[in-house]
Parts: C-alpha cells; structure tokens; sequence
C-alpha cells in the first residue's frame, strides 16, 4: 500500500500551487483592469509543449471523446480552481484517521 503522507504533501503542494494562481491571476486582473485567468492548458503548454501533445495523442488513442468530453474541458479551466480542487480532494481522501476509543480496529 502507498504511504498517504504521499499523497498528502501533493494535496498540500497543489494547493499551494492552486493559491499561487489565484494570487498572480488577481494581481495580473488589477494591473490590467479586466478579468484576466491562467488556463490549466495554457500553464501546461508554457512549461513543456510536448508533454501535452504527447498526453494528447495517448488519450485520443484511447477513446476520442475523452479528449474532447473531459480532458479538455478541464484544460480550459483556470489553473487555480482545477489544482485547488485537487489538492483538496487528495487532503481529505489520505487525511489520518481518528484513533478509536474503547476497542482496537483489525
């Protein structure tokens, strides 16, 4: 079995990440007086093109509609909203469990 404190410094780091953007696309909207977001795709696309074309190629080679259904719609959301999401899913899906009182767990 995995070590969930793993997943958990990835849940926290995400979050982070996601908080990182949400600062930098609120500073960038205040400079320039309009709404302006990071797309998770344009993000990605900055840091390594390949990798997205690649990732691209592999889940269209799988089933098309997957790219078009699901992959890119997450995409095109802003880089905040979907590494919060997730960072907050992984923090509550590997947190500690509570200690029992009064009879141990097999």
């Amino acid at each position: 079995m995995h070590d969930p404190g793993f997943f958990r410094l990835v849940g926290l780091l995400l979050l982070a990440g996601g908080f990182f953007f949400l600062v930098y696309d609120g500073a960038r909207s205040i400079a320039d007086q309009a709404l302006r977001l990071t797309r998770l795709g344009e993000f990605w696309n900055d840091i390594h093109q390949a990798s997205q074309a690649a990732f691209r190629t592999m889940v269209e080679g799988v089933s098309p509609w997957l790219w078009n259904g699901v992959v890119k719609i997450i995409l095109n959301q802003p880089a905040w909203a979907v590494m919060g999401v997730l960072g907050i899913l992984l923090l509550l899906l590997f947190r500690p469990r509570k200690p029992l009182i009064g009879y141990s767990r097999n």
